[in-house]
């Protein structure tokens, strides 16, 4: 028995909606982040991103437990010395829940490009309305683990058209063939008359060309005898 991998096609994404009112955030995360990773599904691998997409709602209801509310704290740093900024979670919750459920749920993704992938499935919104109803989205609370209805079907493949036999063609297509073929003989024959007059064009330059140099040569002869027959007569 092969061990299975998960292949794109076999990857089916859904959308789920879990409400955060009075949820701990820990829990919430925790959560959230096993179905951000896929891991609900038996097809489930470490190196591929299985999971479905989340949205959380109602993030400003989310509770903390144990008094961590003053004593837990989130940390920033600017990149220069001293630059070390410390936010209480009471102040946190109270100014940016989503940015605290975020931090929570991305905290306990993966610290690679696999996490990143992962974690742009996710959605959070401080209030209970969200605009993604066209992705048609279920909800699923606490603790509840999102069904599994099997691998999606495979697509029917088109089949290929068979292709006709050489001597059972359609009249409609031998027509056309006979139509190229006729088409190209007469662009043949267009070419080589073509070639004959410019072939005819360069034996009348090349003629008349003989013809111009013959007559410079018999006008340099003339003018040279000439000479010659006035000092006959004057010596007479």
């Amino acid at each position: 028995m092969k061990t299975y991998s998960p292949k794109p096609q076999d990857i089916e994404r859904r959308w789920y909606v879990i409400d955060a009112s009075g949820a701990v955030l820990g829990r919430l995360a925790s959560e959230a982040a096993a179905i951000l990773r896929g891991k609900h599904k038996p097809i489930f691998a470490p190196h591929a991103d299985t999971g479905d997409h989340v949205i959380v709602v109602n993030a400003k209801d989310v509770r903390l437990t144990g008094g961590k509310e003053a004593k837990k704290f989130a940390y920033r740093h600017s990149g220069y010395p001293g630059g070390l900024t410390a936010t209480q979670y009471t102040r946190l919750l109270a100014e940016k829940p989503v940015f605290a459920v975020e931090k929570a749920i991305k905290g306990m993704l993966p610290k690679n490009r696999l996490g990143r992938a992962m974690g742009k499935k996710l959605q959070v919104y401080a209030g209970g309305v969200h605009p993604h109803a066209a992705q048609k989205p279920e909800s699923l609370k606490l603790g509840d683990i999102p069904p599994w209805a099997g691998l999606p079907k495979p697509k029917a493949e088109p089949q290929p058209k068979a292709r006709p036999e050489p001597g059972s063609e359609r009249p409609a297509t031998a027509l056309r063939t006979a139509a190229k073929r006729t088409t190209a003989k007469a662009t043949t024959a267009k070419a080589t008359t073509a070639k004959k007059s410019t072939a005819k064009k360069s034996t009348a330059k090349k003629s008349t060309a003989k013809k111009s140099t013959a007559k410079r040569t018999t006008s340099k002869a003339a003018t040279a005898k000439t000479p010659t027959a006035r000092r006959t007569k004057k010596e007479a």
